[in-house]
């Protein structure tokens, strides 16, 4: 795949991940779902990250998959292809960074399911969301029709999903699909905000949030709160614990290390 189709910028603990085949509305190709899931790995192994901002070059965020390579598939072809998806998306679900979808256009198909596996969703006034593949006589196959539920109720999600019609902005913020809806031009200065807030915080308990949250809601409630004891208890042997209790009580801005 050519490195131009996948952008990716560090700066001051924040990786900002620009899908970038604007020509065809940043379609995720066979290349590109393995170098984006091969990028999060990556990213994830370095220890000065703490939020990574996930975006689309252009007019779109992601217009879904590349119909070029799923049109003549067969039921064997199209179990791998729907893996291949999915395990791009569990990518981004189970980092250990946080993951903020800046959303700039449109998120179809799976654009929207790759939005909808990043913990966080800011989208700019002129993003739309869509899971039209009924409409091609088949189904989200990614894993939208799980996590759309998941995020905001079977009933709303079958409503989407069942039509194939598209949500503006507005709409999408009004049923929860995403956290904020943002100006076009203010987009990613918003989504960087929120990622230099989390950047200044602990990240040993940044990762434990994440991971009782996510891990969490796969699990019945009793075991969710024992797995959220478990994460609690561990982070009372770490020095930023230790730090971040001693600057509460002398009344100053923590430092923290991640140890």
């Amino acid at each position: 795949m050519s490195i131009q189709e996948l952008r990716c910028e560090r700066q001051e603990g924040i990786a900002l991940v620009r899908l970038n085949r604007p020509e065809k509305l940043n379609a995720l190709s066979r290349t590109l779902i393995k170098a984006l899931q091969d990028l999060f790995k990556q990213l994830n192994e370095e220890k000065s990250l703490r939020a990574i901002i996930l975006t689309g070059e252009g007019p779109a965020f992601c217009a879904g998959t590349d119909l070029n390579e799923i049109a003549g598939l067969d039921v064997e072809q199209a179990i791998a292809a729907s893996r291949r998806g999915q395990e791009l998306c569990n990518a981004i679900e189970n980092s250990r960074i946080p993951v903020i979808a800046a959303v700039n256009g449109i998120a179809a198909g799976g654009g929207c399911e790759v939005a909808l596996a990043c913990h966080i969703r800011f989208a700019s006034a002129e993003a739309t969301f869509s899971l039209p593949e009924i409409k091609l006589g088949i189904i989200p196959g990614y894993g939208g029709t799980q996590r759309l539920a998941r995020e905001i109720g079977a009933g709303r999600a079958l409503e989407i999903i069942l039509s194939g019609r598209s949500l503006d902005a507005h709409e999408a913020n009004q049923v929860g699909l995403v956290n904020r809806v943002c100006e076009n031009d203010a987009l990613l200065s918003e989504a960087a905000a929120l990622g230099n807030e989390i950047a200044q915080l602990a990240p040993l308990a940044i990762r434990a949030a994440l991971e009782s949250v996510v891990r969490g809601l796969e699990m019945p409630l009793e075991q969710g709160l024992e797995l959220e004891t478990n994460l609690f208890a561990k982070l009372f042997a770490s020095n930023d614990m230790r730090e971040g209790t001693r600057a509460f009580l002398e009344k100053r801005k923590p430092v923290f290390n991640g140890t």
